[in-house]
C-alpha cells in the first residue's frame, strides 16, 4: 500500500527495517537528512510543553512508569488540575514559545465526568491561540467523538514498543488495546501523536518491529514521540542498561526514512543526552521536542538549555509551519 506521494509506504517488511539498522551509520543518516530536507525546513524545530494535569495513582503496570500505583517511587497522588490553573501554565508555555500545549492524565481510561472536565481545559488552550493535545489512556468511539468536536487537534497514544516484547513492559492492557484506540482516533479524524520508548532492554528487532508497526499503520501519525528510558528508581526497569546513543540516532535516522512526513519528536530522556547528541538527532530527521523543565514527572532540559542549543545550532522554533510550507511547494 502506497500514498499518492510514492515515498509513503505503508508496507514495510521486517528485514527491510532491519537492513536500514545495519547500514553504514553515515550512508543512514545521509539518506534520512535528504529525506527531512525534502518534507521539512532542516533548521527548524516545533517545540511542545507539557503538563501532568492527574498525576499518579495509574492502575496499569507499565514497568517504565512512576505513576503506576503499583510501584513506590515516591510520587504524591494529585487530583485533576482546576482549569485556571491549566490555564496559566498554557499561557506561560505560550509565551515562552510553545505552539503546542499538551496535558496527559494518568488514567487507564478517563470516565465521562473527567472527560467533561479536560474538554474545558482544551478549548482553554485553544482560545489562547495554541495547538491542543492530551493524553488520557483508551478510549471509546464516542469520547473520541466529543474530543473532536471540541477542537481537539492531537492525542498521544504511544505503542511503547514490538508486540513481541510487549508483554515484558505491560500487562494490564494489551496490544490491540492501544491499535483500538488508534483506530478510533483515525476514524474521527484527529491527529495521532504515537511512538514508543527506546532503551527498555528490548533487542533492535524489537526496535525495528515498533517502528514497522508505526509506519504500516493505515495513516502514518503525524507525530512520532521517540523516547529514551528515564530510569526511576523503584520501578521494574531501575537499573537496566543504558542505550548506545548511536543506537538511539540510528532508531531516529529510520523512523525518518520510513515516515518521511510525520513530525520526529525527541520527547523523555533529553535530560541524559549530551548537546552533542542532541544535534545528531536533528541531523538524523527530528525536528520537535517538549519544552520545559518537567515531562509530566520526569525531569527535561531546562528552558535557557534549549534556547542555547537552538542558537549555537541555527535552528528555529517553527517546525510545524515548515511543513506547512513545504507540502505546498
Amino acid at each position: 500500500m502506497t500514498d499518492s506521494n510514492d515515498s509513503i509506504r505503508h508496507d514495510w517488511t521486517l528485514a527491510e527495517i532491519k537492513a536500514l539498522f545495519d547500514r553504514p551509520f553515515n550512508d543512514l543518516l545521509f539518506d534520512a537528512q535528504r529525506l527531512h530536507r525534502e518534507n521539512f525546513d532542516p533548521n527548524a524545530v516545533q517545540v511542545s510543553t507539557l503538563l501532568s494535569i492527574k498525576t499518579g495513582a495509574c492502575p496499569e503496570d507499565c514497568a517504565y512508569c512512576p505513576q503506576s500505583a503499583r510501584y513506590d517511587t515516591g510520587l504524591e497522588r494529585e487530583r485533576l488540575l482546576p482549569l485556571e490553573e491549566v490555564r496559566e501554565a498554557a499561557r506561560n508555555a505560550r509565551d515562552n514559545g510553545a505552539t503546542r500545549f499538551c496535558m496527559g492524565a494518568a488514567w487507564r481510561n478517563p470516565t465521562d465526568k473527567n472527560l467533561d472536565k479536560v474538554i474545558d481545559m482544551i478549548r482553554a488552550v485553544k482560545e489562547l491561540g495554541m495547538e491542543s493535545c492530551v493524553t488520557l489512556g483508551m478510549l471509546t468511539r464516542e469520547q473520541t467523538r466529543r474530543l473532536k468536536q471540541a477542537g481537539l487537534d492531537y492525542y498521544n497514544h504511544n505503542l511503547d514498543t514490538s508486540p513481541e516484547y510487549y508483554r515484558e513492559i505491560i500487562t494490564t492492557r494489551t496490544y490491540q488495546d492501544r491499535l483500538d484506540t488508534l483506530e478510533n482516533l483515525r476514524e474521527e479524524d484527529i491527529n495521532v501523536c504515537c511512538g514508543g520508548i527506546i532503551g527498555m532492554g528490548e533487542s533492535e528487532t524489537d526496535r525495528a518491529a515498533l517502528l514497522q508497526q508505526l509506519a504500516n499503520l493505515p495513516e502514518h501519525p503525524q507525530s512520532v514521540p521517540i523516547n529514551l528510558l528515564v530510569q526511576v528508581e523503584n520501578t521494574p526497569l531501575y537499573g537496566t542498561e543504558e542505550l548506545d546513543g548511536i543506537e538511539f540516532v540510528r532508531t531516529i535516522a529510520v523512523a525518518r526514512i520510513l515516515m518521511p512526513r510525520s513530525v520526529v519528536r525527541l520527547s523523555a530522556g533529553r535530560t541524559a543526552m549530551t548537546d552533542e547528541l542532541q544535534a545528531l538527532c536533528f541531523l538524523a530527521g527530528a525536528n520537535s521536542i517538549f519544552y520545559g523543565d518537567t515531562l509530566l514527572t520526569t525531569p527535561n532540559p531546562e528552558q535557557n538549555r534549549d534556547q542555547q542549543l537552538f542558537e549555537r545550532l541555527g535552528i528555529v522554533a517553527n517546525g510545524e509551519q515548515a511543513r506547512d510550507d513545504h507540502a505546498a511547494a
